[in-house]
């Protein structure tokens, strides 16, 4: 007899003829707080991470400390949730694992996630690459340590990536699913946590930008919780339809390099000093307007326009072909 897999395991939790799920929903929210909370106060409790007016969340020291800090947290969180998945969720150990995205570690899985991401932002990798000229240091392996080597690169590309994830994916979502939560309320409700977590943001701008509005300084914070809610939305997505913890770590990575991207204004080759032809230190003063790049005509941002509407088109098409997994959490009915 064939062994049961994960995915009967999980549909075994949405039979109508269980009593109860696994845990109530009153049990999930406290989980779920303090969770998140156990990832974000501990910023807070130590002079080595609480950010002040003289000391910014950038400084190294600071991203040092919290990324111990972070992921002691991960650590604990993690293994509290692996022994609530096999004791509440009668669960093996293997299965567990498999349900928090460790493991097996699918390599089409991951690469299938990526592409997809690609493909959403393809209008933004055109401006990078094409207009700004960054495709001349893609290649080189120089570049990716430089980027790795500095620590605020080393907490957006990594550390992030990987404590966020463990936590709001990894962690969260499986609670969701014993509490037997229907995956498309997941997909919506969890990243609340996610976008809940980056508020504090408000405070340490705030503190570190004393001059700066508090309507400004609440709009940007509004801004940040919308974007990190969204990305939190196609995260879970992602897990749900991969079971991939590595992917979605590469995917919030890549987003990350990325950045928002351009919705508005013409795009410019402002190219990076390593993009630009070595020419030597030059006295600004005496370095001619001619030594500047060029203003890019309208044709270059109308095909970023156009790359930026295909990219979301294509994206939409292919968002449930490239996420489909024989290792994903739950099915979508």
């Amino acid at each position: 007899m064939a062994p049961v897999g994960l995915l009967a395991r999980l549909r075994s939790l949405y039979m109508k003829h269980q009593d109860e799920p696994a845990l109530s929903l009153q049990t999930l929210i406290i989980f779920s707080v303090a969770l998140t909370l156990l990832y974000v106060v501990p910023f807070y409790l130590s002079p080595d991470t609480r950010p002040s007016p003289s000391l910014s969340r950038d400084a190294p020291s600071v991203i040092r400390a919290r990324i111990r800090s972070v992921t002691g947290s991960c650590i604990i969180s993690s293994l509290l949730v692996l022994w609530v998945i096999v004791d509440k969720g009668h669960s093996s150990v293997a299965a567990a694992l498999r349900l928090l995205g460790w493991w097996p570690i699918g390599l089409g899985d991951i690469a299938r996630s990526l592409l997809l991401t690609m493909i959403l932002f393809v209008g933004p990798l055109f401006e990078r690459a094409v207009v700004e000229g960054e495709w001349r240091t893609w290649f080189r392996g120089s570049k990716l340590a430089e980027s790795l080597g500095g620590w605020i690169g080393w907490r957006n590309y990594v550390a992030g990536p990987v404590t966020e994830e463990v936590i709001f994916r990894s962690v969260i979502v499986p609670l969701h699913l014993l509490a037997r939560v229907s995956p498309g309320r997941v997909v919506f409700v969890a990243p609340l946590y996610f976008g809940i977590a980056h508020v504090h943001h408000f405070y340490e701008f705030r503190l570190t930008h004393p001059d700066t509005s508090i309507l400004a300084a609440l709009l940007r914070s509004i801004l940040q919780f919308a974007y990190t809610t969204v990305f939190g939305w196609y995260a879970t997505f992602l897990y749900l339809r991969t079971g991939s913890l590595p992917a979605v770590i590469l995917v919030h990575s890549f987003c990350n390099w990325c950045g928002l991207p351009r919705f508005w204004g013409r795009v410019d080759a402002t190219e990076s000093a390593d993009a630009l032809p070595a020419r030597g230190k030059e006295d600004p003063e005496t370095t001619s307007a001619a030594d500047a790049p060029a203003k890019l005509g309208i044709g270059w941002s109308v095909t970023y326009y156009a790359l930026l509407v295909a990219g979301a088109v294509g994206f939409s098409f292919a968002l449930w072909p490239l996420t489909e997994s024989y290792h994903g959490a739950v099915p979508f009915e």
